[in-house]
């Protein structure tokens, strides 16, 4: 005879393993962006002046002093590309 008896889960140890997992899809996440290669400046349509009042130094991928996340090589601050996302004020 086999039994089928199964042990509750209680709802607290339940949303410990959803946060866990939670957790863990977040930092994976977020390791797998930064270990992402950078695009060529062609890719993002990259130019070395603004665009639309829109400036490489107001975008959240911007590294000072002449660097980005996302465009490999030096960049302008000055400089603008389709990857612009502006800084939150």
């Amino acid at each position: 005879m086999s039994s089928d008896h199964q042990t509750p889960v209680s709802r607290r140890a339940a949303l410990r393993v959803g946060i866990g997992v939670a957790t863990a899809a977040v930092v994976a996440g977020t390791a797998a962006a930064q270990n992402a290669p950078k695009l060529a400046k062609n890719v993002v349509m990259y130019q070395d002046q603004p665009k639309d009042g829109h400036e490489c130094d107001q975008c959240v991928n911007f590294q000072p002093p002449n660097a980005c996340k996302i465009v490999e090589g030096e960049i302008s601050p000055k400089g603008w590309c389709g990857a612009f996302a502006p800084k939150q004020a």
